[in-house]
């Protein structure tokens, strides 16, 4: 049973990795004897977040300067993985996020939503895990194996109010890891699985403002969220963990192609 669910040795590449839900799930894995490879823009919360994973355990974690929407980037880092670590086992995409101009507020309709900021929000939650996925993946298709997680989410499941831009990108990440799943498995390893996790409502840096008031009270749009969720609570950043690990190890081997919510519920219930 231990072996079925080992990730001992195994390199995990993440981007995002230096956020909240990034950050825990790069924790766990080098608790659990994983090496990690952040991903990232920034050098400094790359060097810190390196720096505190490998007081964890030592020289559990690399980092390298990179941003996902660059595939000239993407191919340089291809060749220095293959150079420096010499396989890939898996890849988790957590790179996204949102811009105030594609955010409606309650007062606005859709005529007032900035297309420029729209346009750009959908190319970093879509592209920004098409272009690593693509890139990378070439990895594995050479090794004959490795596990691909995207980070999908409930905008993508139902029409939620005032993210258009994450909403449509979201979506799309649900069919691309369906796509990936079925053009790797076939025509490379059914050992090269592609799925994604759904996450329901955590609350993390890009969201806070809107979900928690400045004196720590829920706003309005909490309250509505958690009327629709059935555990009538936000989730964890370490609920996420167990999913990833799953989906990392030999446990979920014959699973390819799949969205999987972690979401209290939020999905099935229709709120009556």
């Amino acid at each position: 049973m231990n072996e079925l669910f080992d990730l001992k040795e195994k390199t995990i590449a993440l981007s995002g990795g230096t956020g909240v839900l990034g950050g825990s799930i790069a924790e766990y894995l080098v608790q659990n004897g994983a090496r990690v490879i952040l991903l990232g823009r920034s050098p400094d919360k790359l060097d810190a977040k390196r720096e505190a994973l490998n007081t964890i355990s030592e020289k559990s974690a690399a980092s390298y300067v990179v941003d996902v929407m660059k595939e000239s980037q993407l191919i340089s880092l291809r060749e220095k993985i293959r150079d420096n670590h010499s396989k890939i086992d898996g890849l988790i995409n957590l790179a996204g996020g949102n811009l105030p101009g594609a955010t409606l507020q309650p007062d606005q309709t859709i005529f007032d939503i900035s297309l420029s900021d729209t346009k750009e929000v959908v190319d970093l939650n879509l592209f920004g895990s098409v272009l690593p996925t693509i890139v990378l993946s070439q990895l594995m298709a050479e090794q004959g194996k490795g596990t691909i997680i995207n980070i999908s989410s409930m905008a993508s499941k139902q029409s939620i109010t005032r993210v258009l831009g994450y909403s449509m990108a979201k979506a799309g990440i649900d069919i691309f890891t369906k796509w990936m799943a079925e053009e790797l498995a076939t025509k490379f390893s059914d050992k090269i699985r592609v799925n994604a996790i759904a996450p329901g409502f955590f609350i993390g840096n890009q969201n806070r403002k809107i979900l928690i008031n400045e004196d720590g009270s829920h706003t309005e749009r909490s309250k509505k969220i958690l009327a629709k969720t059935p555990m009538n609570r936000f989730g964890d950043a370490s609920e996420l963990n167990g999913m990833v690990h799953y989906l990392l190890s030999e446990a979920s081997s014959f699973v390819t192609g799949t969205v999987y919510d972690v979401d209290g519920g939020f999905n099935s219930f229709t709120g009556v």
